[in-house]
């Protein structure tokens, strides 16, 4: 079957990519939106990086950087992802796609709303459905991750990130104060706990961000991001032996990406897009 649905994907980062990866190898024409700097931490899997790259690579799928929607033909007929630069989502009209899927996992509505496409989709909370958007997919893990809602809000941002290894809130890492980031050990290294990882820099100081726990590096912020007090730029896996994780997309993406996709079928089946 040739599909022919034309998709926008709202944001680049980690969870947003295992949507566009699935799609991508579904075989339909996905164009994803993201901002001029984005902050992703697991830089390895999130195409968000072909902003400043100018191209992206995760587990086979190129996503190239153009600089207006209608360079976005020229793209996937070379099989790969297009990616603009676009916020506030200006192209949308013009653009005219099928589906509009909010992927930016902002934790609240940064203006996705129903009339953007015949279908709209939000991941995670911030969202009510049919009321902002068509349906929503739960992003919490649990028993309900990947679960379609279509009456209602997805569970609300606990602040507590999932638990891996037997760890939680101890695993990611938060600047202590404004700065530009010095990144010393990179994505899949292996550190110790109290080993410095990164160092703020701030007027004529160096602040260091030291290891919370022993494990793998799953994610960093990129080197001289400007950060403020707060901002997340660090991610420890606490598995040593699963170095291959830090490049390739996760489950808990894989399992939200397949309920993104049973949704665009169902669309494409019903308005015989495909």
């Amino acid at each position: 079957m040739q599909k022919e649905c034309r998709i926008i994907v709202r944001g680049g980062g980690d969870l947003a990519t295992g949507t566009i990866h699935r799609l991508w190898g579904a075989g339909f024409k996905v164009l994803v939106l993201e901002c001029a700097a984005p902050a992703a931490i697991r830089r390895q899997v999130a195409v968000c990086e072909a902003v400043y790259e100018g191209k992206a690579t995760v587990e086979g799928m190129e996503c190239v950087l153009i600089n207006n929607w209608q360079e976005a033909e020229t793209v996937w007929r070379q099989e790969k992802v297009p990616l603009l630069v676009d916020e506030a989502g200006s192209c949308i009209e013009a653009f005219k796609p099928d589906i509009v899927i909010d992927a930016i996992i902002a934790k609240k509505n940064l203006g996705t709303h129903k009339k953007m496409a015949p279908l709209t989709v939000a991941l995670g909370p911030g969202f009510t459905a049919g009321k902002d958007v068509d349906c929503i997919v739960e992003t919490k893990r649990g028993h309900n991750l990947g679960r379609i809602i279509r009456s209602g809000s997805a569970a609300p941002n606990s602040g507590v990130p999932g638990n891996i290894g037997g760890y939680t809130a101890e695993r990611v890492l938060h600047a202590q104060a404004a700065g530009t980031i010095h990144v010393v050990r990179g994505i899949g290294t292996i550190v110790e706990q109290g080993e410095v990882i990164a160092e703020i820099v701030a007027d004529d100081s160096r602040i260091p961000v030291t290891a919370t726990i022993p494990g793998i590096i799953r994610g960093m912020i990129r080197e001289g991001y400007h950060v403020t007090r707060g901002f997340k730029i660090a991610d420890i896996d606490p598995r040593r032996e699963e170095l291959a994780n830090c490049f390739t997309v996760s489950d808990k993406a894989r399992c939200i990406a397949g309920s993104v996709l049973e949704l665009v079928c169902r669309y494409a089946r019903e308005k015989e897009k495909c």
